[in-house]
């Protein structure tokens, strides 16, 4: 299958380091990132369960649970997770899925549904597609899907960025520019009409053009002078 973002994320009972979990459950009333790797011991993706686990307090102040997933095995996992804290600093402070099945993988599109066999004897190469990340929202929808190369490490900040428009236009009527960072000025949503958008913001807006509607983020407070 292929997943869109508004899809319902596929629900799924699996194995991790943290013990079993059910992923609707688990997400609960939350946001969640899952992030997956093609195969344990690979280096780039060692960087990064080593970079996530030293950043995790940032997905933890924007109510968000992360947890990875590699088609090897749990024992795997935890050799992995030695040689994570000892090359980056930090080991991983979050759950990592097993999926020697491979059923998670298939059921986000990122394996064809024909793969089978031990998946220790794959290459990473030949999971070169197991290399995504899916946020997540607490009502279990796909919120952003990213789809890496093998050759380029993720930018988790980028991810962390993205949550924090997520977060804000679900909240509020608005949407958020290129390169916008939190506390910068927003866009006023065009599903909002004039009529809504004059009571919304009574103090008017920047238009450049007559589909742009800038406006303060809504909720930040400038800092004085």
């Amino acid at each position: 299958m292929s997943l869109r973002i508004g899809d319902t994320a596929p629900d799924f009972e699996a194995e991790t380091t943290e013990g079993t979990i059910s992923f609707h459950d688990w997400i609960g009333d939350s946001w969640a990132v899952l992030f997956s790797h093609p195969r344990n011991f690979t280096p780039i993706c060692t960087t990064e369960l080593g970079y996530m686990a030293s950043i995790k307090p940032s997905f933890d102040e924007r109510g968000t649970k992360i947890i990875g997933i590699s088609v090897d095995p749990i024992e795997n996992h935890r050799r992995w997770a030695v040689d994570i804290e000892r090359s980056q600093g930090t080991a991983p402070n979050y759950p990592i899925i097993a999926d020697p099945e491979y059923a998670v993988a298939k059921a986000y599109g990122m394996l064809p549904a024909d793969v089978e066999g031990d998946p220790t004897e794959r290459t990473p190469a030949q999971n070169a597609t197991v290399r995504n990340v899916f946020v997540i929202g607490p009502d279990k929808k796909v919120k952003l899907i990213l789809v890496y190369p093998m050759t380029t490490g993720r930018n988790f900040d980028e991810v962390l960025r993205v949550i924090d428009s997520l977060q804000l236009t679900a909240s509020s009527k608005v949407s958020t520019p290129a390169q916008w960072q939190p506390g910068d000025d927003v866009i006023i949503s065009g599903s909002v009409s004039e009529e809504e958008a004059r009571e919304l913001w009574p103090d008017g807006w920047e238009s450049p053009l007559p589909y742009i509607r800038i406006v303060p983020e809504p909720g930040h407070k400038p800092v004085e002078a």
